[in-house]
């Protein structure tokens, strides 16, 4: 399964509780594949931001191992690999710093999450550096996708990039099928 849900161990005591966010051996028989190259934080302060559907074009595409560290999200990861039999289809998970749950999102998938609490902060590792030139999307509302936003009354807050990403009717895909279907998420 190319998109992978990642339930990492904690070990607790009366100090609190260690994790390993990050174990190459150990990552890498989940299915996790690739060398990162850059860690990224960002921090949203309203409840229902969206940020995404994001992606990077080759040569420079770009997988994520993406993390909750502060508050909860939804993460999303949407199949746009060209002659993929999931192609537009997508998974969910939820993200939190209580859970501690993280989400591998390989290349050929354009990635989305939405704030569920206030101030919430996302880390992710990549597997490429950022390339403007390479940077893309897809609407994050869709309808050809179908994500069941969650949002509160007041709607969405977005990017004004996010806000005229082109529909995926009107995307050319970069990325090709791997032969690996999109698969629902289960725990590692």
């Amino acid at each position: 399964m190319p998109v992978r849900l990642i339930e990492t161990r904690r070990f607790g005591d009366d100090r609190g509780w260690f994790v390993e966010t990050w174990a190459e051996a150990k990552w890498a028989a989940q299915g996790v594949e690739g060398r990162f190259v850059q860690d990224n934080h960002s921090m949203s302060a309203q409840v229902g931001t969206i940020r995404g559907l994001h992606f990077q074009r080759p040569p420079h595409g770009q997988g994520k191992l993406v993390r909750c560290v502060r508050g909860a999200i939804i993460d999303y990861a949407v199949d746009v690999r060209r002659g993929s039999p999931t192609y537009g289809r997508f998974v969910e998970a939820e993200l939190s710093a209580e859970n501690g749950r993280q989400l591998w999102v390989p290349i050929g998938f354009a990635h989305a999450f939405l704030t569920l609490q206030p101030n919430t902060e996302v880390a992710y590792k990549v597997t490429d550096v950022y390339a403007p030139d390479c940077d893309g999307g897809i609407v994050w509302n869709d309808p050809t996708i179908g994500i069941d936003w969650p949002l509160p009354d007041g709607g969405p807050v977005l990017s004004d990039k996010d806000k005229v990403l082109p529909m995926l009717a009107d995307f050319d895909s970069p990325f090709d099928y791997d032969g690996r279907p999109l698969e629902p998420l289960t725990g590692v």
